[in-house]
């Protein structure tokens, strides 16, 4: 816990004084201002292509006892605890924004990443630990696990600026949202006191949790989504809160029942953000910013707990494992896990760039520090530092590799953004749709949208004016529609509207599916 109380007069007898409501102010003024500088740097790293993670750990680590804040913190227990509910925000942040269409087809290949590949990188990590930084086997496997799992944090907000193909984001969001899963289960099996378990009983405990997980999270998933759809909530946004609490809930069934919570909590959030349910935009711009307050808490939290002038003498390890990490244990796991899988190596070579580590393996460090493993602080400031150095060498260089090797992915026509609100007594839907730049749909008149029967085209914004239209009123930018379709038309008149915005009028003759492409994650929220 902090050591310096928040009003500066010393704690008396050993025992922290209660929380005040000074107290309580000052930390409410301290915490926000930590936002909003983390807002700010958000703007700045975007900019310059440093990733916003190593800005909050920075944060962190000028608040601390070695900073400008003089903050002492060395509770790695609360660390682990504040990480994991972080964690399980981020993973549903990440899950609901998961297109099941684009990690369908790769969805063996993210499997196959996530278990062959983790165990590949954590044999090839470990005896390099072993060997060449002189750590015993119990520290060498504890860090070769924790360093093994790629960070949703991380891959989800450099996803978000780097275009890449389909298939390539697809196998990176579900490894990065599968991976975490098994990792922890191996960090908290080698950091348990006593002998390690024999490598065929915890594999079994391994697929046991990820069934239990799975199972759990997938059905909450489907209980809750199907509730939503049919239930009208008085206002809308209760809908993004009763979305996140059912994802958390996945979580906290999952572990409960002695699963995995992390995997169930990302496979509810994968089938919630999939089932078309009401307001959806407005749900998605909720989960995205609750998800960036829990990376930047979990960040600077970690930076906190970092003490940079104990990082000196494990410099020089961390660097040591992280190289063989990046250009060895990482590339190898992609070969091995997608030896039966047709990929072409330029798309092998980005996964195996693409392996970026963020706050995951942070928190899974202070895992062996809560368990009271020898030198565990060395192991938190070996990660914390191959962390920070090689963020810093993979972010950056990630979309420089992909034009080299030729997989940015070409800017196609903007998507739609489309929001549905039940009218459920009248067993109908209201889409608010909005014609972003670049759509297709620009220049298409009503009566060429070629809507189902049972929907139409009732009003259109226009520069702040409404009108209702002419079946010859040709659509234009910016316009916002209001769409009224009958219950069973519903999906078909989404995804007609989103093939004309890809293809244009003739979208049915030319084979523009509704629900190909990237281009949902580039769309224009609307109001519904």
């Amino acid at each position: 816990m902090p050591t310096r109380v928040p009003n500066g007069t010393r704690a008396q007898k050993g025992k922290e004084r209660p929380l005040t409501v000074h107290d309580l102010n000052q930390l409410l003024l301290v915490s926000s201002l930590v936002l909003l500088v983390a807002v700010v740097a958000v703007r700045l790293s975007s900019r310059s292509g440093l990733p916003s993670l190593l800005v909050y750990l920075g944060i962190g680590v000028a608040m601390g006892q070695d900073g400008i804040g003089n903050i002492t913190f060395n509770n790695a227990e609360l660390t682990q605890m504040v990480g994991y509910a972080a964690l399980v925000v981020i993973l549903a942040e990440g899950g609901l924004g998961t297109k099941w269409s684009q990690i369908k087809p790769v969805l063996p290949a993210a499997v196959a990443l996530s278990l062959v590949g983790v165990g590949v990188s954590v044999g090839v990590t470990a005896t390099a630990a072993h060997y060449l930084a002189g750590l015993d086997w119990r520290q060498a496997l504890i860090i070769g696990a924790v360093v093994s799992s790629t960070d949703a944090a991380a891959v989800f907000s450099v996803l978000r600026r780097v275009p890449l193909p389909a298939r390539i984001t697809g196998v990176l969001e579900a490894e990065s949202g599968f991976n975490d899963a098994p990792v922890v289960i191996l960090v908290v099996a080698f950091s348990s006191r006593g002998p390690v378990e024999h490598w065929y009983t915890l594999l079994g405990t391994i697929a046991m949790e990820l069934a239990i997980g799975a199972a759990i999270g997938l059905a909450i998933a489907w209980v809750g989504a199907y509730g939503l759809r049919r239930v009208a909530l008085p206002a809308s946004g209760l809908y993004p809160i009763a979305v996140l609490a059912i994802a958390v809930t996945a979580y906290a069934a999952g572990a409960l029942a002695h699963g995995s919570g992390f995997l169930a909590v990302y496979l509810a959030a994968v089938v919630l953000g999939n089932s078309k349910l009401p307001h959806w935009p407005a749900t998605r711009g909720f989960a995205e910013g609750v998800g960036w307050m829990a990376q930047i808490g979990m960040f600077v939290l970690l930076g906190l707990l970092a003490t940079p002038h104990e990082l000196v003498d494990d410099i020089l390890p961390a660097l040591i494992i992280g190289l063989v990490l990046t250009v060895v244990a990482r590339p190898v796991g992609v070969v091995v896990s997608l030896l039966p899988f047709r990929m072409p190596w330029q798309e092998k070579a980005l996964l195996s760039w693409a392996g970026l580590r963020g706050a995951v393996p942070i928190i899974l460090a202070t895992i062996p520090m809560v368990t009271g493993v020898r030198d565990s602080h060395r192991i938190f400031n070996m990660v914390f530092v191959l962390v920070v150095v090689y963020t810093l060498v993979q972010g950056p260089t990630l979309p420089w590799l992909a034009r080299k090797l030729h997989l940015g992915d070409r800017e196609g026509a903007a998507d739609l953004g489309i929001e549905a609100a039940p009218l459920e007594r009248l067993r109908g839907h209201l889409l608010s749709v909005s014609i972003p730049e670049g759509s297709r749909m620009n220049g298409v008149e009503i009566n060429e949208l070629r809507l189902p029967t049972g929907s139409a085209v009732t009003l259109v914004v226009r520069d702040g004016t409404s009108f209702v239209p002419l079946p010859t009123t040709l659509l234009r930018y910016g316009d916002e529609l209001l769409v009224v379709a009958t219950d069973p038309v519903r999906d078909a008149t989404e995804r007609r509207l989103r093939a004309v915005a890809r293809g244009g009028k003739l979208a049915g003759w030319l084979g523009t599916g509704g629900e190909q492409g990237a281009g949902g994650r580039r769309g224009v929220s609307g109001e519904g």
